[in-house]
């Protein structure tokens, strides 16, 4: 049970930011325009599908070793781009944070979804359901 507990506390920060970035599209794209990314209106479409689709997989369990990859990858580039001001605490605290969750997430790399998770065959795997 830890490990689903694990995965939607995890996943939450990743679907509380899209729907944030949902809900204020110009303020998001300018500021990836002013960190100096290219093509800030699709970096914003990718962030957001990473985050939304990215989060809700990972919730669900479903190959999340990939999704959990994927997602570690993005929290430390999105700390690297948008959060180097580390001479300003809360920069450093948001840095720090999204290496942290890139930790979190390698243990999901390397463990996996736990026994409350959709697997492979996109069917549910429950130790207390085996056999139905």
């Amino acid at each position: 049970m830890l490990p689903l507990l694990g995965r939607v506390l995890v996943a939450l920060i990743f679907l509380v930011s899209a729907f944030g970035k949902l809900s204020a599209p110009a303020g998001t794209i300018g500021y990836i325009g002013s960190v100096g990314i290219p093509m800030p209106t699709l970096a914003y479409a990718l962030a957001l599908v990473t985050e939304l689709v990215g989060g809700a997989i990972l919730a669900l369990g479903y190959r999340t070793r990939l999704v959990a990859a994927a997602l570690a990858a993005f929290s430390v580039v999105s700390a690297v781009f948008f959060h180097h001001a580390l001479g300003d605490q809360n920069q450093m605290f948001h840095f720090l944070k999204n290496l942290a969750m890139a930790g979190g997430l390698l243990q999901f790399v390397a463990h996996g979804a736990g026994a409350y998770g959709a697997n492979r065959r996109n069917t549910w795997s429950c130790p207390l359901i085996t056999g139905l």
